[in-house]
Formats: C-alpha cells, structure tokens, sequence
C-alpha cells in the first residue's frame, strides 16, 4: 500500500466536511439520508408548518420530558426547546452519529439530552437520565422502511414509556405507522399538511 492510498480516507473526509460547511444543516441532513436512507423519512426537513401542527396539540406547562426520535438536524429540537418549560427536559435518539455529533455541536441548551442508540430502547434511556415516564414522543421514523419487527417494538416500547394523557406524535409519508400505532393506542387523531415536502400525514396516539 502506497502513501498515496493511506492518504485517500483522510482525504475523503475532508472533502465531506468541506461540504457540510458550505451546504450547513441541509448539508448534513442529505449525507445522512444518502448514508441510511432506510432509517431517515425525508431528503428534505420538515416545513414550519409541519412543525406548527404536529406540535400543536401539546400542553407545554404539563411537559417535562419530551422525547424524539430521529431528530436529523434538529428541524424539531429548537422549536420544542422554545416551547419546553425551563424545568424540562428534551431527549433525542438517533442511530446515526452524524446527526448526534451534530446536534452536540450547535445546540448549547442544559435541557437538551442527544443520544446516539435506538427507539426501541426508549424505556432504558429515559431511566438512565433519571425519568420514569415521558410526556410526549415524537417521532418522523420511516415506519414503512423500518427492518422487520422494529416498527412494532418501537411503538409497543413508547407507550409503555408514556405517561397517561400522554402522546405519541407521528408524522409520515405513509399510514403505516397508524397501523403499528392503533395497536396499542385506542384513541389516535389524524392530520394532514400539505405544505411539506412532501405532503405528511400526521398522527396523534393519546395514552388513556
């Protein structure tokens, strides 16, 4: 092996890194679908209007803890830590350190808890950060690409998680996730907005 060959991963993420400068957020969201694309909903954020409506139905002064998953580049993040009490909590989960490291890097927040590990395993890391239960969990996972059994284990995992009157509040491109959903959620209302890229639907699971 050549200097020239030791030298072509270093260049390689360099040139990667280039890029996520001169691009910035959107930069990073679009190499982390190109990396996973089975495990990121979109090519493109979420509108502010998805963002408005899905986060719409929560009661901010009885949250203190709010949890997502898949928070990519915190299109979410910063409007719930805007809305989110000084005494709360956010928790993000991602599989993708891309998105972790991120989400460290640009968001200086004491209530902002970003977690590289998956959904499924919701329960473990709200009680490692000292929560029992969560208020609300969001989640743009892509229910419908999802490997088998872990669309069905992330949804039995969040309601056990949540709080009675709490919510699980899903956007997708598809109604699959409902589907995951109405099994353990007896009461689910259902939006949509079409000012997203693409247009969503939006789902909000009540625990009675």
């Amino acid at each position: 092996m050549t200097s020239t060959d030791l030298a072509q991963p270093g260049l390689g993420q360099r040139i990667k890194r280039r890029i996520r400068r001169a691009m910035g957020p959107w930069g990073v969201f679009l190499q982390g679908f190109i990396e996973h694309p089975v495990m990121v909903g979109s090519i493109i954020p979420s509108s502010r209007f998805t963002i408005a409506k899905m986060l719409g139905p929560v009661k901010w002064d009885e949250c203190k803890l709010f949890v997502e998953y898949g928070p990519g580049v915190g299109t979410f993040c910063r409007p719930v830590l805007e809305r989110l009490p000084r005494d709360g909590t956010l928790i993000v989960i991602d599989t993708n350190p891309l998105y972790i490291d991120y989400l460290k890097a640009t968001i200086a927040d004491s209530r902002f808890v970003p977690v590289l590990g998956s959904a499924a395993d919701v329960e473990e890391i709200v009680r490692a950060h000292g929560h029992q239960h969560a208020d609300y969990v969001l989640s743009g996972l892509p229910f419908s690409t999802l490997p088998d059994g872990v669309g069905p284990a992330i949804a039995a995992a969040t309601h056990r998680v949540l709080r009675p009157g709490g919510a699980f509040l899903v956007y997708q491109f598809s109604a699959k996730a409902r589907d995951f959903m109405a099994r353990h959620f007896r009461h689910i209302d259902a939006g949509f907005e079409l000012l997203n890229v693409l247009p969503c639907k939006l789902f909000w699971g009540w625990k009675e």
